[in-house]
């Protein structure tokens, strides 16, 4: 008996290859771990290091895209939450692989009272898996991160609604910081 030979759809070829564009090789980050340090400019070229904010409460949140639908309900979201998570004591900061001219006139446009990190070469995307690199082009995921004072993850949201999100985060970070209050 021969082997039998059958055509593979090219529709099933092409979607296995773009499966391996989504998927990760590397370990996901996970809650409890040290947050990957980094160093990256924001809207107004001013550098932000992750390990000067020792002692802090951080929101990193990754979008996608500035100025499209869903990044500018997110943003304005948290806009609209600030004051309140600045009474949390918590600092925000949105990261995308936009340059830093894009989040100028993103911030500038919508009123940002946070910074907007330019992560033009994704490496910091990718050590919070959440980067989808398409080969011809990189976008950040819309994923959201919670560090604690020590600089370890304390949340991670995957994939979040643009709509509701900041409120999510307020809620899940006054839970935790009166966690560490009164352990």
């Amino acid at each position: 008996m021969g082997i039998i030979h059958r055509k593979i759809p090219i529709k099933i070829i092409i979607i296995v290859c773009l499966l391996g564009l989504f998927s990760s090789p590397f370990a996901e980050i996970k809650v409890g771990e040290k947050a990957p340090n980094f160093t990256l400019p924001d809207q107004d070229i001013i550098d932000h290091t992750l390990s000067n904010y020792q002692g802090q409460w951080l929101v990193l949140y990754f979008y996608p895209k500035d100025d499209s639908p869903g990044c500018t309900t997110q943003a304005c979201d948290f806009r609209d939450a600030v004051e309140r998570i600045i009474n949390s004591k918590a600092i925000v900061f949105g990261i995308s692989v936009d340059s830093v001219e894009s989040h100028k006139e993103f911030s500038d446009k919508f009123n940002l009272p946070f910074s907007l990190l330019s992560d033009e070469s994704g490496e910091v995307s990718k050590a919070y898996d959440s980067l989808r690199n398409f080969y011809v082009f990189k976008l950040s995921k819309r994923n959201t991160f919670i560090v604690d004072p020590a600089g370890n993850i304390a949340k991670i949201y995957i994939s979040v609604d643009p709509d509701t999100h900041s409120q999510m985060v307020l809620s899940d970070l006054s839970e935790l910081q009166q966690a560490t209050e009164n352990p």
